[in-house]
C-alpha cells in the first residue's frame, strides 16, 4: 500500500511596512504642522495593501512596484493644491523664460522642512532595530481615523511657501454643497440685473479726461508682505476702496471686468460671450463725448491680453513697448517699458489734441512676478517685488505731479488687476493664482480728482463696504454729472450708497466665494466644496 502524503498551504506570514513606515511619518510630521489635507480612509486602505500577506516572492516585488506611483499620487492627493493637471493649465505656462522656471523651482524649496524630515530619516533608521515601528504607524493612521491629530501652535511652521504657517480653522459650521450653489446662482442671478445709468449728454459739464490706470500683481497682501501699506502713492488719493474685489487671479479676465465695470459681476464664462453695450464702461464714456485710448508698457501678446481689450470695443495701444528703452524684462523675456516713459508721452500727445474729453485704459505689468530689471550695461538682474514696487509708486507719483502743473481735470483711477500671491499657500506656490483666494483678490482701488478743487486732506477718504467694479463704474459716473452741476466736486456726497458686491471670484480652474464670512473654493471638474485653510500672518 502507497501512503500519500498531503500537504496543506503555509499561508503566508504578515509582513510590517518597512521602508513605508517613513513615508507614513512623514505624512504624520506634515499633518501636525498643517500641511496636509489628510484623509484619514485612502491611508488606511493603502496602508492594508501593503500589509496583506502575499504567498510568492514576485506578488510581493510587483506590490512594491505599483505601491511607488499609488503612494505618490496619494501623497498629492492629501496636499491642499489643485489637481496636477491645472498646475500645467497656468496660462502662457510654455512660454515662461527659463530664468522664470529656474526662479519657479527654487520656490518649492523650504529649508526647515528639509530639515525636520532629515531629522525623521535619522529617528527612523536608528529606532527601525529597536522598536516595532508598523504598531506606530498603524497606531497614528488609527488616531487620525477617529480624532484628528491637533496642529502644533508654533507660529513658524512651514507652508507650502516659506513664510506661511497655518491656524486651525474657526469652529462655525461648514455649509454644504447644495447651499452653496444654490447661493452662487441667486448671486449671479442678483447681478444680471445691475447695471449703472449713465447721465445724458450735459452742454454744461466741466470738461475732464479719465485715467484707467491698471496694474498686474498689486494686492493689500502683497504691500503688507514688503511693508508698503503705506505709501505716498496710495496717501495721495482722494478716495481709497479698501474692500475692493478684483473677481479673478489673471489679467486677460481682470482687465476685461475693467472695461465692462457698468454691469454686475458676470460669471468667468460669461466674460468671452459679447456683451450689451450698456456693460461696456468706455463705451457708455464715448457716448458722452470721450476718445477712447489704448496703452500697455508691454507688447499684449501673452496670452492674447491684447484681443481681450480690443473684444471689449477698445482700440489698439497708440504706442508700442518696443517704442522706449527696456526698462524691465518680462518673465516671458519680452521687453518692458518704464511707467513714467509711457505715460508721460502719452499725456504729452493729449495735450497736443482739441478733445475736451479724454479716456485712457493703461495697463502695467511692472510688478508681474519673474520680471528682471535692466542694468546699464544692457544686462538684466533680480529685482524683488519692493524695489519694483517703489519704482513703480515714484514714476506714478511724478506723472501726478505732471497731471497736477498741466492745469487741466483729471481723473486717475488706480485699479489693480489682482495680487503677486508673494507668500502662497498651502494650495499654490508662490506666484501661481490658479485659485483667486481673498489674499490675492482683494486689491487697493484709489482715485485722485485733479483740479476739481478738492481741499487738502490729511488721509483719503475710505469707502470701507465690499465692493467691486460696479461701484467704480458708478463712481465715475456721478462724477460727470456733479461736475455738471457745479464748480467743486463734492466727493464725500459721490461715495454714499456705492453699489456693494459679495466676494465671489473665479478662473477657468476655480471658483471662490465668501459665505457668512467663511471662504469657500471648488475646483474645475470637481463637485464638492471646500472651505479654504486660513493662515496666520
Amino acid at each position: 500500500m502507497t501512503n500519500t502524503t498531503i500537504t496543506l498551504p503555509v499561508l503566508a506570514r504578515w509582513p510590517g511596512l518597512g521602508g513605508w513606515n517613513l513615508y507614513f511619518f512623514a505624512k504624520f510630521l506634515l499633518v501636525a504642522l498643517g500641511m496636509l489635507d489628510f484623509q484619514a480612509l485612502p491611508n488606511l486602505l493603502f496602508a492594508a495593501f501593503l500589509l496583506i500577506p502575499l504567498p510568492g516572492q514576485w506578488l510581493r516585488i510587483a506590490r512594491q512596484l505599483l505601491a511607488v506611483p499609488i503612494g505618490i499620487a496619494l501623497f498629492y492627493q492629501d496636499t491642499w493644491l489643485p489637481p496636477f493637471s491645472r498646475l500645467l493649465a497656468q496660462p502662457g505656462v510654455l512660454d515662461f523664460s527659463w530664468d522664470y522656471l529656474l526662479e519657479l523651482l527654487g520656490r518649492f524649496i523650504n529649508w526647515n522642512l528639509l530639515g525636520a524630515l532629515a531629522m525623521l530619516l535619522v529617528g527612523y533608521l536608528y529606532l527601525r532595530h529597536w522598536l516595532r515601528l508598523s504598531t506606530l504607524s498603524l497606531l497614528g493612521l488609527a488616531w487620525l481615523s477617529v480624532g484628528g491629530l491637533p496642529l502644533l501652535g508654533a507660529s513658524q511652521a512651514p507652508g507650502v511657501a516659506a513664510g506661511t504657517a497655518a491656524e486651525p480653522a474657526p469652529a462655525t459650521a461648514v455649509a454644504d454643497n447644495a447651499t452653496l450653489d444654490s447661493w452662487l446662482e441667486r448671486f449671479f442671478a442678483s447681478e444680471r440685473e445691475r447695471v449703472t445709468a449713465f447721465p445724458a449728454v450735459n452742454a454744461d459739464e466741466q470738461p475732464f479726461d479719465l485715467l484707467v490706470i491698471n496694474i498686474c500683481s498689486l494686492a493689500w497682501e502683497d504691500l503688507s508682505a514688503v511693508g508698503l501699506r503705506d505709501n505716498p502713492l496710495l496717501s495721495r488719493m482722494d478716495v481709497i476702496f479698501d474692500q475692493f474685489n478684483s473677481a479673478t487671479s489673471y489679467s486677460g479676465p481682470a482687465a476685461i471686468r475693467v472695461l465692462r465695470a457698468s454691469c454686475g459681476q458676470s460669471s468667468h464664462t460669461g466674460l468671452y460671450q459679447p456683451a450689451p453695450e450698456q456693460c461696456l464702461l468706455f463705451q457708455n464714456l464715448a457716448r458722452l463725448g470721450f476718445q477712447s485710448n489704448t496703452l500697455l508698457n508691454h507688447s499684449g501678446r501673452f496670452d492674447n491680453f491684447i484681443g481681450d481689450i480690443t473684444q471689449q470695443h477698445m482700440p489698439q495701444p497708440g504706442m508700442r513697448n518696443t517704442d522706449f528703452p527696456r526698462a524691465l524684462v518680462g518673465f516671458d523675456g519680452s521687453p518692458i517699458a518704464s511707467d513714467l516713459d509711457v505715460l508721460r508721452r502719452w499725456w504729452g500727445q493729449r495735450k497736443g489734441t482739441p478733445d475736451e474729453h479724454v479716456s485712457l485704459f493703461y495697463n502695467s505689468i511692472s510688478l508681474h512676478d519673474g520680471n528682471r530689471i535692466v542694468t546699464a550695461d544692457g544686462g538684466t538682474r533680480v529685482a524683488d517685488y519692493a524695489t519694483r514696487a517703489n519704482r513703480l509708486f515714484g514714476e506714478l507719483g511724478t506723472f501726478l505731479d505732471e497731471l497736477e502743473r498741466s492745469g487741466r481735470r483729471v481723473v486717475v483711477a488706480i485699479v489693480p488687476e489682482h495680487g503677486a500671491a508673494l507668500h502662497g499657500d498651502r494650495m499654490q506656490l508662490s506666484g501661481m493664482r490658479e485659485i483667486p483666494t481673498p489674499s490675492i483678490t482683494h486689491v487697493p482701488v484709489g482715485l485722485k480728482f485733479i483740479g476739481m478743487g478738492q481741499p487738502a486732506r490729511n488721509e483719503p477718504l475710505r469707502v470701507t463696504a465690499a465692493t467691486s467694479y460696479l461701484a467704480l463704474s458708478e463712481l465715475i459716473s456721478r462724477v460727470y454729472a456733479g461736475l455738471g452741476q457745479q464748480q467743486v466736486l463734492d466727493v464725500p456726497g459721490l461715495l454714499t450708497d456705492l453699489p456693494t458686491t459679495e466676494q465671489v471670484a473665479e478662473t477657468s480652474g476655480a471658483q471662490v466665494l465668501n459665505y457668512q464670512g467663511r471662504a469657500y473654493m471648488r475646483l474645475q471638474g470637481q463637485p464638492d466644496w471646500q472651505p479654504i485653510p486660513k493662515e496666520r500672518p
